[in-house]
């Protein structure tokens, strides 16, 4: 005899109200995100017309020496056609660089451009210190759950 399984609990609706009030706050950190750009990083995005979508490579660039445009476009949920043509933005905009993998002459690879690195580094870190605060005092296994509800809300969010 097998046990019954038990329907997914529902959020209550005072954490629906709750949940759905952070929504508009979250957003309007992201459209923040270009005014606190550096003026040199802003007017780079500006003059080659660079847009949020082209901002979202830059933090993945940051805590890897060098990705392939593959293994970017797998993290970033997106076809390797739309990875490649943000990376060529980024590139004619100099703000990475992309190579020939040594090891393998078939993959490219992509970095931040040397000349650029302090300035996107320093930026992400800004961008990133609240969210770092938040998971650094937040306790293991809220830590591990809260990084789960991010990382389903961003699969549910990309797959809509």
């Amino acid at each position: 005899m097998t046990d019954p399984i038990s329907p997914p609990r529902l959020p209550r609706p005072e954490e629906v109200r709750e949940a759905l009030g952070f929504v508009p706050l979250v957003e309007a950190y992201f459209r923040r995100a270009q005014a606190e750009m550096p003026d040199r990083l802003r007017e780079i995005f500006r003059s080659h017309g660079l847009t949020g979508r082209h901002g979202a490579v830059i933090p993945q660039l940051t805590v890897e020496s060098a990705l392939s445009v593959s293994e970017l476009a797998d993290r970033m949920g997106m076809s390797l056609p739309t990875a490649s043509e943000l990376v060529g933005d980024l590139s004619r905009a100099g703000l990475v660089e992309r190579r020939e993998d040594p090891a393998d002459r078939r993959r490219t690879l992509v970095s931040l451009a040397p000349d650029q690195r302090a300035m996107v580094e320093g930026f992400v870190a800004l961008r990133a210190a609240p969210l770092l605060r938040v998971l650094d005092n937040l306790s293991p296994s809220d830590r591990q759950g809260f990084v789960a509800g991010l990382i389903a809300w961003a699969h549910e969010v990309r797959n809509w």
